[in-house]
Parts: C-alpha cells; structure tokens; sequence
C-alpha cells in the first residue's frame, strides 16, 4: 500500500482543493495515469500517479482544501483486490476539514465563478459554449462534460448585456488576483533568503537566424522551427556542460540533478504566468523542442498542466519574445539555483570581420544563486549558451 499525497506544485503553494476524482475506489492505476484534479491559486492541475495499483479509500472529498503532503487517498499493491463497500459510512477524518469561506460579499454573490471540472471546461471551449447560468449534474452541482454537451445542442441564447462599469465579471480557469498574490509570495521569498547575482552577455543572433530562416524555407508551416526552440535547446546543453547551476537548494546545501527540466515561462491569457517543466530537454531534437514548446503553451492557456510538470523544473528561462523589452532580469523561483532571460532582438552594430555591419543581437542573462555558484560559473553558462547558438544546426 501507499500514499497518493498533495503534491507541492511550486514554491508558492502552501494548500490545495481537490476539484474532481477522475478515479473511483477500485479502478486500476498505472505509473503516470491522472487520478485527480487540484485547484490551487494559479488554477487546475492534473494530479497523476507515482506508483502502479488499485485506488483504495479517498481519504479527500471533492470540495476540501488539504495541505501539501496530506493523504489524499491509499493506493493498494497492483497485485490486491478492490476494497468491499464499506456497510456504513466511515468516520470523519478529523485531520483535513473543509476550509470554511467566509460570507460572500453582496458584489461577489452572483459573480462568483460555476464550479466545472478541467475536463468540462476545456471542452466548452472546445464548442463555445457559455457556462455562466449552466446547471451541472455532478457531485455538488458541478458542471460535468455531458451538461456542456447538451448545452451545446441547444438553440443560442441571447447573451446577457455587459455589466455596469466596475462590476467585477465571471472568473474563468484561475483567479488573476490569486495568481499574482501566488507569485508575488514566492518572489518576495526569494529576493529575501537567495543570495542573488547578475550577468549579462549580447549575443549574436545573426548566424542562427539565417540559419533557421534556410531550414524553415524547406519545410512545411506547421513543422518550423521558431526561434525559441534554439533558445530552449542552447540552454539545456549548456547546463549539462555546466551542471552545477541545474537544481535546487535543499537543506543548506545545493542538490544537483541529473536531468535537465527546463521551467518553460508563460504568460497566461488574461495575466498571470506559470513556469511547467520540459522534462529532459537536452535529449530532445530541434523538432520535438519545438513541439514541446506548442503543446505546453497551448495545455497552460487551457488549464491542462499535469502536476509533474510544476513540480520538477530545475531550472526556469523566461523569453520575452520579439515584441518585449531589451533584456530581462528574473528573480530565482525557489528551491531552483538560476533563472536565464532573452530579451526581444534588437539590430545593434557589430565588427564582422573588417566591417561594422548590423547584426540581430539577443540580450541573455542569468540569476543565479550565490550559495551555489558564483560569477565565474554563471559567466561559462551564458558563454557556453553563445557558443551553441553560433552553431545551430548542431543543436
């Protein structure tokens, strides 16, 4: 038997909601299969299991918050039989209770938003359909998948006139407020116990971007290459070159890892930014870079995320793409060691050879941890960062 554990889904998260059980007591389980689904301040994750066996007792209803590292449910061996129904209810688990919320405010009492499941959600958007004012037909008046469908078939209502100015709307997928208060925790966390130091280093783009222009010439639009997978695959080899800025501080001492799980940023529709892991970048091809890059951006903006992908970035690179500022300098997401900025190109003049010709220049930066590493180690990582991208057909 084990444990199906809150995960900790960041620095940031201290509890937990359980928002639908997508297995029931009894069902078979295999390594890696979503098992439930937890609301936190930066939205719903996909919570899969570790180990392979049969759900046992749900120890965590729908609807309770729970603390991270609390039992959410047992998992018996693989090779064990399904538990009998239970001839009358067992008694309450004192230890996790239901958060009480305090009463609403009268502005809050028809704004707050329908409870839907993750699945349910994205497949209303799927068809478009409007959950605002839909009845659902799952456990405690959730809006389940079925309700989205049989609204979807019915004739369009018409739509309800915008609210007064100052009217606070519907919440959809996450709290913006919530999430940015999240973030704001975990920053300020950081800036107050990490040692933070800062570099920076002009990197010549201009032999990378002929580069990917030539190969995105002889291929089809939906197999180019944007510029990011470069940015992503120069990174994860630099680390593995440079591990010792690839992992966490753990315990009054840094802990090193063996993979490289690049915390991609993104910014979320409608404000806020998670940073979910690209597991093993260094191993990935240009193609399967960019594909990993597409898939995870779409599953963040649709509140698709799985719970591993939160827990294990060992380290973050945020790119402000072609349309942001200069350069960016991030603030270390605890327990990681470093965070690598790109700034959007700028045409900057260079010496090329005899001649001073205008180049595509990407600002890179690094902060990283000064208990863990120092200038000269932070310099080699975004010196070997430029080093790969002045050669990306080998990446």
């Amino acid at each position: 038997m084990s444990d199906f554990l809150m995960p900790s889904l960041g620095a940031d998260m201290e509890k937990g909601k359980v928002v639908e059980w997508l297995k029931k007591p009894g069902d078979p389980i295999a390594r890696g299969d979503v098992v439930a689904v937890v609301e936190t301040q930066k939205g719903a994750f996909e919570i899969e299991a570790f180990e392979a066996g049969i759900l046992g007792e749900i120890l965590v209803p729908v609807g309770v918050e729970a603390p991270v590292g609390a039992v959410l449910a047992r998992i018996d061996g693989p090779g064990a039989a399904p538990r009998p129904a239970m001839a009358a209810p067992a008694p309450p688990r004192p230890a996790i209770q239901p958060v009480a919320s305090p009463p609403p405010r009268p502005a809050q009492i028809a704004t707050g938003r329908p409870r839907i499941s993750p699945a349910a959600a994205r497949r209303a958007i799927e068809l478009g359909v409007d959950t605002r004012g839909l009845s659902g037909s799952g456990p405690g008046g959730a809006i389940a998948i079925a309700d989205v469908e049989a609204a979807a078939r019915k004739p369009a209502a018409p739509q309800p006139s915008a609210p007064p100015t100052g009217t606070p709307g519907p919440r959809r997928g996450f709290d913006p407020a919530a999430m940015r208060q999240a973030i704001a925790t975990a920053m300020a966390r950081s800036k107050r116990e990490i040692p933070h130091y800062y570099l920076s280093l002009p990197i010549d783009m201009g032999i990378a971007s002929e580069w990917l222009a030539a190969e995105n010439a002889r291929r089809d639009v939906e197999r180019r290459l944007l510029p990011a997978a470069l940015l992503l695959k120069a990174v994860a080899l630099a680390l593995r070159a440079v591990p010792e800025l690839n992992g966490f501080w753990v315990e009054g001492a840094p802990r090193l890892s063996p993979s490289i799980h690049v915390g991609w940023a993104i910014a979320l529709r409608g404000g806020g930014l998670m940073a979910p892991a690209i597991h093993d970048a260094d191993r990935l091809t240009l193609d399967q870079a960019m594909a990993a890059l597409r898939d995870l951006t779409t599953r963040a903006r649709v509140a698709r995320v799985r719970g591993s992908e939160m827990m294990d970035p060992t380290v973050t690179v945020t790119s402000l793409g072609e349309r942001g500022a200069d350069s960016v300098f991030g603030v270390i997401y605890p327990p990681q060691l470093a965070i690598v900025g790109f700034g959007a190109p700028r045409i900057t003049a260079l010496p090329v050879g005899d001649a001073i010709r205008p180049r595509p220049v990407v600002q890179a930066t690094l902060a990283a941890d000064h208990r863990a590493s120092d200038g000269a180690l932070g310099s080699r990582l975004l010196a070997t960062i430029d080093r790969h991208l002045q050669r990306p057909e080998s990446l």
